[in-house]
C-alpha cells in the first residue's frame, strides 16, 4: 500500500461516526482551487483509513466500492452542513492517505475521495 503525506491549513470539520472520530477536508486538485479533492480520514494514531470502508459496507450496506465512496462523502459532507460538531476554520493538518479513489462523476462537489488517517495541530 503507497502512502501519500499531506499537510495544510484549512477548513477541517471533525465528526463522530460510529466508533470513529472522523475529519474532513478538501484540497484542489489545481491551482482554481475547486476543492474537487475530499479529504475524510479518521483521528487516530493506529487507524489506517480502512475503518471507513468497513463502516460504509457495515452500516451504510454498500458492497461496491464506488458506492462505499459515496456513502462516506455523504456522511462527511452531511457532519460539514449540519455544522452540529467541530468545525475549524484554519485548522493545521497532516493526514496520511492510503486510498485514494477516483469517482465516476462529481459527488459532493468532489471527483476524488481520499482516505487514510489524520493528524490536528493542537486538537
Amino acid at each position: 500500500m503507497s502512502v501519500t503525506e499531506f499537510t495544510a491549513d484549512s477548513r477541517v470539520t471533525v465528526f463522530p461516526l460510529h466508533r470513529l472520530t472522523v475529519a474532513y477536508a478538501t484540497r484542489s486538485g489545481d491551482a482554481r482551487g475547486l476543492g474537487d479533492i475530499g479529504i475524510v480520514a479518521v483521528v487516530d494514531e493506529q487507524a489506517d483509513g480502512d475503518e471507513l470502508w468497513r463502516l460504509a459496507h457495515d452500516l451504510g450496506g454498500r458492497t461496491q466500492a464506488l458506492d462505499q465512496a459515496r456513502w462516506i462523502l455523504t456522511q462527511a459532507s452531511r457532519a460539514r452542513v449540519v455544522n452540529a460538531y467541530t468545525d475549524l476554520p484554519d485548522a493545521k493538518w497532516t493526514a496520511r492517505i492510503s486510498r485514494c479513489f477516483p469517482l465516476d462523476a462529481l459527488f459532493a462537489n468532489h471527483e476524488v475521495l481520499m482516505t487514510g488517517r489524520i493528524t490536528l495541530a493542537g486538537h
